[in-house]
């Protein structure tokens, strides 16, 4: 199956899962769980969450995770920072790069806004591979964490 096919297949199953959920951390949850054991490309996915102006460690699946991230450093906060999606296809090629598990080679990071379009979040992925994410990842990611605020 195709990566757009398997993202909007994954899509409906989150959006009925949710749809009765109002509990942000729980739905971010069930996003994790659901995500990580369905793309075997995903080595380790999560939330930080942003709280008093610091992004912490939310819901997450995979290895142990840096709890709080250094202040405008790495993919994450280039994320909030640029209000944008980024996608990484080598991690250790990205200035300033937060290595919590030096496994990782490649990242997707898309940030997570409220219903006024605030970042509240961002939903970070990492692949033991070089390059595993593209605009298709971005795309489909993009709709499912739109799930957390709907």
């Amino acid at each position: 199956m195709n990566k757009q096919k398997k993202y909007k297949r994954l899509y409906q199953q989150i959006k009925e899962l949710l749809e009765k959920e109002a509990d942000v951390v729980a739905k971010m949850a069930t996003i994790n769980a659901l995500l990580y054991h369905k793309i075997d490309y995903y080595f380790w996915c999560g939330f930080y969450r942003l709280i008093n102006d610091e992004l912490i460690i939310g819901p997450y699946q995979g290895p142990v995770a840096c709890l709080k991230l250094e202040k405008n450093k790495g993919i994450c906060w280039a994320s909030v920072n640029q209000q944008n999606i980024m996608i990484v296809e080598d991690v250790h090629q990205f200035p300033g790069h937060i290595a919590c598990d030096s496994r990782s080679k490649s990242e997707i990071v898309i940030p997570v806004q409220d219903k006024s379009g605030k970042i509240k979040a961002v939903f970070d992925v990492d692949s033991k591979n070089i390059s595993s994410f593209d605009k298709q990842d971005a795309e489909g990611l993009q709709q499912i964490v739109s799930l957390i605020y709907y």
